[in-house]
């Protein structure tokens, strides 16, 4: 009965859109870059500009990492597993600056961030090789 069910090779698709959405939406919104809104993070300005730039060059790489996967395998799942780390180091870096109480405050209340996370880093383990 399992070899009935057709395979779906983009599913993966499903997963790395949101993920593009939602950080190059978040990144978009931070432009333009001023020291102000770093402040108001309790960011340095520094890392406020490679915030946005992660934010931006992530969701960017996730779909360029999908779209040359067909043609150039190699580079193509390079570039989708280093978004992957991106992403998973900006959304640790929103949770720390959150700072919860407990690890289990995070994983009960924060779900966005959490499944964020997670998207993150299953690109990061596994690139295109879905």
């Amino acid at each position: 009965m399992l070899k009935n069910i057709p395979d779906f090779c983009f599913s993966h698709w499903l997963l790395r859109l949101p993920l593009i959405v939602i950080f190059l939406q978040q990144g978009l919104a931070k432009l333009p870059i001023d020291a102000e809104t770093a402040d108001s993070w309790g960011l340095p300005l520094f890392v406020w500009v490679f915030v946005v730039i992660g934010e931006i060059g992530g969701a960017i790489g996730l779909a360029v990492g999908g779209l040359l996967y067909k043609y150039f395998k190699v580079l193509g799942d390079m570039i989708t597993r280093f978004s992957g780390v991106t992403v998973c180091c900006i959304i640790t870096g929103v949770i720390w600056i959150a700072q919860p109480e407990s690890f289990l405050d995070v994983i009960l209340y924060d779900n966005l961030h959490v499944m964020l996370w997670v998207g993150g880093t299953f690109f990061a383990l596994r690139g295109n090789n879905i």
